[in-house]
This record gives structure tokens, C-alpha cells and sequence, in this order.
């Protein structure tokens, strides 16, 4: 049994596609299939299901996936405890994300990461349904790690490293009956159309749960899943929306008022299995000290707030430090 083959396991487990794994790999679809061959003669067992139009893993393939993984992962901690110090860390690094927030400086993070670890492999891919399926992908072992917007009490399980904490603004066109107000009550907007993240998404998932507590209800007209977009939305007239404040992308024709009469606030948070890989423990080392010492500071609408585990109660575009 070869390392290897292990990884075109997983990657064909993860696909469900022999043509997809081996795009992933970076292999021809014929190296992939004789590498899985090989491993189910070496098992004794079959791991996938095959038919023309389907791959599915069986019951010795689904036991086998959580175990292969933690083999990989082993293999890549032997090889960079065996290493010269000046080769630094190996294997890769599989991150969930966010897309469309300018908050996060995504091309820096990893930018500097690159700089410090350049033997690591990075993959970046989103999820379509949040952060509910990026903080599944993690448990699941399909990614190493994930940005997340999910409230503290649904991350037990995880190793959570918190960045930041907002509290919602109210988006309105510009034209609203309450666009003169700074602050509107939860209250007062269940009448609204709505302009919110699909299900699964942790700013949804906050507002859902601070109407529940209120016995409010309300009327989702239009689901988007990019956060930054939304305000360009509420602009076209759609309705109005509720988001983290320091995900407000600036829009002509809408204005922002604090939103109050709830006890909710949205947290941005790293989340990775309790036991990291070396390299997520060296993206957990660099957030920490893109974020230490950088006090709180508050900000006018659409400028900027600093600062980790900063809290963005006012109308802030971005928390995010910039690259050191």
C-alpha cells in the first residue's frame, strides 16, 4: 500500500468521480483507477461501486475514508518532523472560505503564508451552503479547515480560533420610510420583503434564531449567497436586508441603521479538527499574530475597523488587518 494510492482514494471518495479526482491530482483518469485497483487487491475488498454514470463508495470503502485520512495526515507530520529545519512544512492545506467579503484579505493570508511555507500545497474552494457545509466538510476530514460565521454554540467539536464579532446592520434603500432612523428594532421589520443568505449560513442562521426568540416572523423574497452583494440588491428595490456590519460592501441608493431589540451578534471564527495537521497549526500561528496587539477602533460608515477579535458595532466595511 502507497501513500499514494491512499490520496486517489480519498480524492474519488470525496468526487465521487474518477474524472473529477483525477483533474484534482493533476493525474490521467486511467493512473487513478489502476492506483485504486491496486489497493482493493492489496485490501482484499472493493471500495467503490462503479456503472458508467455512477461511482459510490461501499461499506468497506465509507469505513475506510476516515482512516485513510488520518494516515495522510500522519504521513505528512513524519515527513516534516524528518525534515531539515530549512525545509519547513510539507503536505497540503485544504480551506474552506468565504467569497465576496472585502473584509477578508483572503490574497494576503495566504500570501504570507506562501512566504513562510512554500512546500505546502494550498486548496481554497467555498461551500453553497455556508457555513453549515463548510463546518461538515471539516468534521467530514474534506477540508482541513474553514473560515465560519456559525455562532460559538454550534462549533462544539472543533478547535475554533475566534477573529471577529459584529453586530447587525438593518440595509434599506435609500427611499425607505425609515431610512432617516440610526436604529431600528427587529420588531419593525417583519412586515419587510427580505433579502437574505440561503439557509445553512451563519448570519441566516443568526437572524432565523433571533426572530424564533422574538415569536416574529418574516417573508424571504430573494436568496443570496454572496454577503457582499446583498446591499446591491436591496439598491435594485428587492426589500431590505439585516447582514454583519462589518460585511457591508458601500452601495449607491441604500443607507444602514444599527439594528437593536435582539441579543444577537455575528462571529468570524477559524475552525479545524482538535488535533491540526502542521500546516493548519502554521495558519492558526499567523492569524493569531496578524491579530495580536491591535486594539479596537471604531469607525464611521464605510471605513474601517482594526483589531483582533474586534468588534464591529458600527457601519465598519472591513476588521481585517492589512498584510505585514
Amino acid at each position: 500500500m502507497e501513500t499514494r494510492q491512499l490520496e486517489y482514494f480519498v480524492t474519488v471518495a470525496e468526487e465521487l468521480s474518477f474524472t473529477r479526482a483525477a483533474g484534482r491530482l493533476f493525474a490521467v483518469q486511467s493512473t487513478v483507477s489502476a492506483g485504486i485497483r491496486a489497493l482493493e487487491h492489496d485490501l482484499g475488498t472493493t471500495l467503490f461501486e462503479r456503472s458508467t454514470k455512477h461511482v459510490a463508495l461501499t461499506v468497506a470503502g465509507t469505513a475506510m475514508l476516515p482512516e485513510a485520512r488520518r494516515a495522510i495526515e500522519a504521513v505528512d507530520r513524519v515527513r516534516t518532523a524528518a525534515a531539515p529545519t530549512s525545509a519547513g512544512i510539507r503536505g497540503r492545506l485544504r480551506v474552506g472560505i468565504f467569497t465576496n467579503l472585502e473584509f477578508v484579505d483572503l490574497p494576503g493570508i495566504f500570501g504570507e503564508f506562501h512566504d513562510h511555507h512554500p512546500l505546502v500545497d494550498l486548496q481554497l474552494a467555498a461551500s453553497p451552503s455556508g457555513s453549515t457545509g463548510l463546518a461538515d466538510d471539516v468534521r467530514r476530514g474534506r477540508i482541513d479547515a474553514a473560515f465560519m460565521g456559525l455562532p460559538l454554540q454550534d462549533l462544539a467539536g472543533f478547535r475554533v480560533l475566534s477573529l471577529a464579532e459584529s453586530g447587525f446592520s438593518v440595509v434599506m434603500p435609500a427611499t425607505h420610510p425609515l431610512a432617516s432612523r440610526r436604529t431600528i428594532e427587529l420588531s419593525e421589520l417583519a412586515h419587510e420583503r427580505w433579502i437574505d443568505s440561503p439557509d445553512g449560513f451563519g448570519n441566516r442562521i443568526a437572524v432565523d434564531r433571533a426572530f424564533a426568540s422574538a415569536r416574529l416572523s418574516r417573508t424571504i423574497t430573494t436568496q443570496v449567497a454572496d454577503l457582499g452583494e446583498i446591499p446591491r440588491f436591496v439598491a435594485a428595490g428587492l426589500g431590505i436586508a439585516v447582514i454583519p456590519t462589518i460585511t457591508y460592501v458601500p452601495a449607491d441608493g441604500v443607507v444602514l441603521a444599527r439594528l437593536t431589540g435582539h441579543d444577537v451578534d455575528w462571529r468570524l471564527s477559524l475552525i479545524s479538527r482538535t488535533s491540526p495537521s502542521p500546516a493548519v497549526s502554521a495558519l492558526l500561528d499567523l492569524l493569531e499574530h496578524r491579530f495580536e496587539g491591535t486594539g479596537d477602533s471604531p469607525a464611521p460608515q464605510g471605513g474601517a475597523i482594526s483589531g483582533r477579535r474586534a468588534r464591529g458595532d458600527g457601519h465598519a466595511a472591513s476588521v481585517w488587518p492589512g498584510r505585514r
